[in-house]
């Protein structure tokens, strides 16, 4: 099994790298960035990914969203801090076959590679039923932003200007300003301070 770790902490690499070993021989990369995580993919046959949605510059749903279409062989296993609702059923929807906390106990954290790692899905138990006790989409302003809008608020929230921004994500600076004014228009606020604010909350919650 050939697995591509894509995490920004080293000791969070190294303990998955650990666990690993559990299923005996497998051919394991890493990857600490989005845009590293990019480049070493393009052109390997990995079986699993295993992505931190929480990395710094290019992270997220938009970096899920290129993983998929790149590295069409693999299954992908987000583990993540960030378990909040519109997360997980975006990153299910996008094509990620399982998503699982920081905070998952080692046997539930090994359940879901080997499940995933095999082809089937895998939600962490406490996530889903979080997601079935959830109100449901639409019901929050933030439910109407698709991924690329999603991602502009992470990257809001984490500090990035919106020229820092548009490079990131490939667009152009116009094309990010635009898609700020309408994340403004959908979430109900005026002013881009007000936007870098619902931002931060949203993370933090």
């Amino acid at each position: 099994m050939k697995v591509l770790l894509i995490d920004d902490h080293a000791i969070i690499r190294e303990a998955l790298r650990r666990l690993l070993t559990t299923f005996g021989q497998a051919e394991i990369v890493e990857a600490s960035t989005g845009e590293e995580a990019l480049t070493v993919v393009a052109g390997q046959g990995f079986d699993l990914i295993v992505l931190d949605l929480n990395l710094p510059g290019l992270g997220g749903l938009e970096l899920l969203s290129r993983l998929i279409r790149i590295a069409e062989s693999a299954s992908v296993l987000v583990l993540s801090m960030n378990a909040e609702p519109i997360y997980v059923r975006r990153a299910l929807a996008l094509g990620a076959k399982g998503y699982v906390s920081k905070n998952a106990s080692t046997e539930e954290l090994l359940s879901a590679i080997a499940k995933v790692g095999r082809g089937g899905r895998y939600v962490e138990g406490d996530i889903a039923q979080a997601l079935a006790l959830s109100p449901g989409p639409q019901t929050s302003p933030l439910e109407s932003l698709n991924e690329r809008e999603l991602e502009v608020m992470r990257l809001l929230a984490s500090g990035q200007s919106l020229s820092e921004i548009a490079a990131l994500m490939g667009l152009a600076y116009k094309t990010v300003a635009n898609m700020c004014s309408q994340i403004k228009t959908k979430c109900s606020v005026s002013r881009t301070a007000d936007l870098i604010r619902l931002a931060i909350q949203f993370q933090a919650s």
